[in-house]
């Protein structure tokens, strides 16, 4: 149990000082039995293949997690990553000889250091990643131009970087999630952001109707507690092991995923939230919630995710999305397109 106890857990990351240990031995102490058990189905699965496709059995095994050894391989697989960098060798280093916009360059560099500073590798290990991870985000800049550069994207290329190991990998890792599997949340405007807030709200009022009137009598905007969740994809706000297997469900099934869990956190914390009787309480209430217990226990939570929130069909969503764009983009916007 040493492992368990120690104050650095397995990814780097130093946990606070009221870190619950004995909450968290007592779930390892079942889910290092689960590891084991989906490592070895993992093993054989793999054995003999050079590309994990998608299937129905693969979309199950990744619904139940990906074991560490195994991520950075599976999750390059089910994303089409491995294809766009196959087709394209030599382009992550071409663009790293390329030029970039001082002040995005400057905007990089300030983040740098903002990243993970609880991370012993982006710190003062001998495997400090700061320098691969400012790579990653320059390279990325010059590739996507629309974007170039905005806070959040830091965090989840370090992300990538901790887990694949591999610059040229994050890159076409952090390249696919933004042009396949996520909405437009890192635009300049923001406006895929505000619309995943809208849909967020729908979503519970048609799921949760009590809890969605009791938010607007508050008058609580779903913006002020879900941004961070969804611009940083869950980083710093779940525990690592939860993100990751969040971010296995990710690179299989798309954005979805990130409503599906926000629901589950409303839906699981209902009653606490239902209690709150102004604005303070309901947001630290908002904040509560996301460092329970049931969040530690990655595995029971994922279970929930696919349970708890019920059907969710993408074209459901994708209407609502739409729904919600046209309701938040400005008339002046359509004129200036026609």
């Amino acid at each position: 149990m040493s492992t368990i106890r120690s104050p650095v857990d397995e990814y780097g990351f130093q946990r606070p000082d009221d870190f619950d240990y004995n909450s968290y031995e007592h779930f390892m102490t079942s889910y290092l039995r689960v590891l084991a058990r989906r490592a070895s189905r993992w093993q054989r699965f793999v054995r003999g293949t050079s590309k994990v496709k998608k299937s129905r059995k693969v979309k199950r095994f990744v619904r139940k997690g990906v074991p560490p050894s195994y991520r950075g391989q599976v999750w390059m697989d089910i994303s089409g990553a491995r294809k766009r960098k196959k087709k394209n060798p030599g382009y992550y280093q071409g663009l790293l000889e390329q030029e970039l916009d001082e002040i995005v360059k400057n905007s990089i560099t300030t983040d740098i250091d903002r990243t993970f500073p609880e991370n012993i590798f982006f710190g003062s290990s001998q495997k400090d990643l700061r320098k691969n991870l400012y790579n990653v985000l320059y390279a990325y800049a010059l590739h996507n131009p629309r974007i170039g550069y905005c806070q959040g994207l830091n965090y989840i290329t370090g992300m990538l970087i901790l887990i694949v190991k591999n610059e040229d990998s994050a890159f076409w890792l952090l390249d696919v999630m933004m042009s396949k599997r996520l909405p437009d949340y890192y635009a300049k405007d923001m406006l895929g952001l505000q619309v995943e807030h809208e849909v967020l709200a729908q979503l519970v009022k048609k799921k949760m109707p009590q809890l969605h009137a009791h938010i607007e009598k508050i008058g609580l905007s779903y913006s002020i507690f879900a941004t961070k969740w969804f611009i940083c994809l869950y980083i710093d706000v779940l525990p690592v092991e939860t993100v990751l297997r969040i971010w296995d469900c990710l690179f299989y099934e798309g954005s979805k995923v990130l409503l599906r869990v926000a629901l589950t956190l409303l839906a699981l914390h209902e009653s606490q939230l239902m209690a709150c009787e102004d604005f303070p309480q309901l947001c630290n209430s908002m904040k509560e919630i996301t460092t329970n217990p049931s969040t530690m226990d990655c595995h029971s939570f994922m279970v929930n995710c696919f349970e708890l929130p019920g059907s969710l069909p993408i074209r459901q969503v994708k209407k609502l999305r739409a729904e919600a764009l046209k309701k938040l983009r400005p008339p002046e916007d359509d004129e200036a397109k026609s």
